[in-house]
């Protein structure tokens, strides 16, 4: 049976359901386990979308937070200020509500609440037009971890690269 071709609204309809990614914290995965991933959605104001569809943000220096009323708060996230707006323009590291299910919210206030865990932001990416943050529960790393994970990472490389060798011979 033959693929039917894509008409041109299904093209941008895959294309606007398409994970868009904004930010990446790489220096989360390497000072840190990731255990357990969740998606959560975020309250922004309007500037901040703008500027975020810019591709405008930073989640290096942002943690989270889970209050005693149960609701998640991303803290330290860098959103800069949109350069078109006005006086209604936002604070560039406010801090910013997440919004997750009930038992997600539970999960993560009960592993955050353990001896070595915390909740750190992973990505930020637009989904189907809405902003979403990936949040993971983590452990620290000790540093010998993470000379550990440099090296296997570096190994991996040069066998990727001695298998593209091999294999460029081959042909």
């Amino acid at each position: 049976m033959a693929k039917a071709k894509m008409t041109q609204a299904q093209k941008a309809k895959a294309a606007s359901d398409a994970k868009a990614m904004i930010a990446r914290n790489k220096k989360a995965l390497h000072d840190y386990f990731i255990d357990d991933r969740f998606e959560a959605g975020l309250v922004l104001s309007g500037t901040e979308v703008k500027a975020l569809r810019m591709g405008r943000a930073s989640l290096t220096e942002a943690w989270i937070e889970v209050d005693r009323r149960g609701e998640a708060w991303i803290i330290g996230m860098n959103i800069p200020v949109y350069a078109m707006g006005s006086w209604t323009n936002h604070r560039p590291t406010a801090k910013r509500k997440l919004l997750l299910h009930k038992d997600e919210l539970d999960e993560l206030a009960v592993r955050s609440r353990e001896k070595g865990y915390t909740i750190v932001p992973l990505e930020l990416y637009f989904l189907r037009g809405r902003a979403k943050v990936e949040i993971g529960i983590a452990r620290g790393k000790q540093e010998w971890d993470k000379r550990e994970t440099l090296k296997r990472k570096q190994d991996k490389r040069e066998t990727d690269r001695a298998l593209a060798e091999v294999r460029r011979r081959q042909r």
